[in-house]
């Protein structure tokens, strides 16, 4: 499994397993990731999963020090004390002491609140904290545009190790994935495959069939070249095992471009700068 370098040192699985949506069979899914090879797990507070993830890793004797285990603080948790709390009930959950990686789920955004960027500075100088406790090996963001991105780092310490945001064909948000790159953030896709619509998109299996593999793995495989961090989900053990055991190949310029403008079928609808949540 190839590593990524992450700006404070530390290494990251680029393909993880992704168990947003996972609420039935978790243990079973998150078993079958582990015995195909995964070695990186996300998860979340607001997925309401962690103890089910954390008892799946446990049963299945794999050591704690091989898995990269991430998870994320919920927007009712934005403050000092709620971080504190998310962080110590994650950990009880996940049955660790210490998590690989904790990211700001979502920001506060002007919507929402006249504040949002005092909320977010003090959401992350919490996270700081965590961090430099050495109870949090990296800290990050997600679904952070370039507004909060570039307001967090005005009081910002520790520049986050990673941006976690919707990434896949026909929906890049180049803008932030560019800034994110030239400040050293490491960039995480989630939905990678649109959430499974884009493997009904015409364009994108034609593009499939020229490679000969399927919709899902072209867009991993574009993810992963476009210097991505992927996070593929199935409950399928078949799917679960080919998301992560694929052989490798090269996507052209010209394939990669039709991609990137690929018409917008798999957008989850979720603007972080308009929520309400």
């Amino acid at each position: 499994m190839k590593k990524i370098i992450l700006n404070n040192g530390t290494e990251i699985p680029e393909i993880g397993f992704g168990t947003w949506q996972t609420t039935e069979s978790v243990q079973k899914t998150v078993k079958a990731a582990l015995d195909a090879g995964y070695t990186h797990i996300d998860t979340a507070d607001i997925y309401g999963n962690e103890a089910e993830i954390g008892e799946a890793i446990a049963e299945s004797g794999v050591d704690r020090k091989e898995l990269y285990l991430t998870t994320k603080i919920w927007n009712t948790n934005r403050s000092a004390q709620g971080v504190k709390y998310s962080a110590e009930q994650s950990l009880k959950k996940l049955k660790t002491d210490y998590l690989d990686l904790l990211l700001i789920h979502w920001p506060a955004n002007a919507k929402q609140f006249d504040n949002w960027k005092d909320i977010n500075a003090e959401t992350w100088k919490a996270m700081e904290d965590l961090y430099k406790s050495g109870t949090v090996k990296a800290i990050g963001v997600s679904n952070f545009m370039l507004p909060q991105i570039k307001a967090l780092l005005e009081t910002a310490e520790v520049i986050p190790a990673v941006n976690q945001i919707e990434f896949h064909p026909g929906y890049t948000q180049q803008e932030v994935v560019d800034f994110c790159k030239e400040q050293g953030i490491a960039i995480e896709a989630w939905s990678p495959i649109g959430s499974g619509r884009l493997l009904k998109d015409e364009d994108l299996k034609e593009i499939a069939e020229k490679y000969n593999v399927s919709p899902a793995i072209l867009c991993i495989q574009f993810c992963l070249q476009s210097g991505v961090i992927v996070l593929p989900k199935s409950e399928n053990p078949e799917n679960i095992k080919n998301n992560l055991h694929f052989e490798r190949f090269k996507i052209t310029d010209s394939d990669m471009k039709a991609l990137k403008t690929l018409e917008e079928t798999g957008f989850s609808g979720l603007d972080p700068e308009t929520v309400d949540f």
